[in-house]
């Protein structure tokens, strides 16, 4: 049998290699599209709100003029901003307050082994799956003032005597939206909190178990520190959503009973598309975004601090 053999060169032994030639700017303009894109959802709206809170444009009306801070004079004369503001301000803090502090025991407790932990996670995050909307009918029928469950059990443990009108009351409307919040976003509070935990590392506490530290000496001279940081943004994520909280609201009481829930978001949403005063709800939504970036400050100063403080 004859085999030949070819000479193989270094050209054939190299694979070849095509050079593209691209200029400097060349990824720039792939990032073109997300930009815009970005630009167009995102940017323009707010600069678009910012220049119409400028001027006095009413679409039932072809009124359209240029008014400087016209709308900022009245908004801050008007008492019905300063009700919304402050009810706005007092939801937030009580409901960031309220689902830090049950999400962070849950988070401690789910943290720990135990049989069953697995279906217990996954049953946590049923309430934050609800949409808002199911959550405010069903927040609903549980406080309804007649035939409500709440009142029922209340009645039926002695404390109270006669129905509570819930939603229906200036003095328990807000309270009530406060505890369906609670309600359902406690566990994405959780949730972030346990993760958080899970990468402070064991031998930490480990260590401190040997050096006679009880349970709360742990969670207080060891996890609360570390945790610190991921509380504080998980805090932060909670307050500036709360901040715009509108749904909940509007389907629960619509604002009332006598203005007693308005929120910002649902004055701004009764200017802008129920009596059409374009320029006054653009102030309106200007005053929210100024608001919100105040908190996020505000979160952003003593998270700064606290990780100063860990040495990260």
């Amino acid at each position: 049998m004859v085999t030949a053999e070819f000479p193989i060169n270094e050209t054939m032994r190299k694979p070849k290699q095509i050079r593209v030639g691209l200029s400097w700017h060349s990824p720039f303009l792939l990032l073109v599209p997300a930009l815009a894109s970005i630009g167009a959802v995102s940017v323009y709206p707010v600069f678009l709100g910012l220049w119409l809170s400028f001027r006095d444009t009413t679409l039932a009306s072809p009124t359209d003029t240029f008014v400087g801070l016209g709308n900022y004079l009245q908004l801050f004369s008007d008492s019905q901003f300063w009700n919304a503001w402050i009810h706005t301000i007092q939801f937030t803090c009580a409901s960031t307050l309220f689902e830090t502090l049950i999400g962070l025991m849950i988070a401690l407790v789910l943290c720990e082994r135990f049989r069953g932990r697995g279906m217990v996670r996954a049953a946590m995050l049923v309430p934050w799956a609800i949409p808002t909307v199911v959550t405010s009918k069903m927040f609903g029928w549980l406080f309804d003032g007649q035939n409500g469950m709440v009142n029922y059990l209340l009645r039926s443990v002695s404390l109270i005597r006669h129905n509570v009108d819930w939603y229906g009351s200036p003095d328990f409307a807000l309270t009530t939206i406060i505890i369906a919040d609670v309600w359902k976003t406690t566990p994405f509070i959780a949730l972030l909190l346990m993760a958080g935990l899970q990468t402070i590392p064991g031998s930490l506490s480990e260590a401190s178990v040997i050096d006679g530290a009880n349970a709360w000496q742990r969670f207080w001279y060891v996890r609360l520190p570390l945790l610190a940081p991921t509380l504080l943004i998980a805090s932060m994520f909670r307050a500036l959503d709360a901040f715009r909280i509108f749904d909940l609201v509007y389907v629960l009481t619509g604002g009332g009973p006598a203005d007693s829930t308005e929120v910002l978001s649902t004055l701004t949403y009764k200017n802008l598309f129920s009596a059409l005063q374009v320029g006054y709800g653009s102030s309106l939504s200007t005053m929210m975004f100024l608001t919100e970036i105040l908190i996020a400050l505000i979160f952003g100063v003593f998270l700064l601090r606290q990780m100063r403080a860990i040495g990260q």
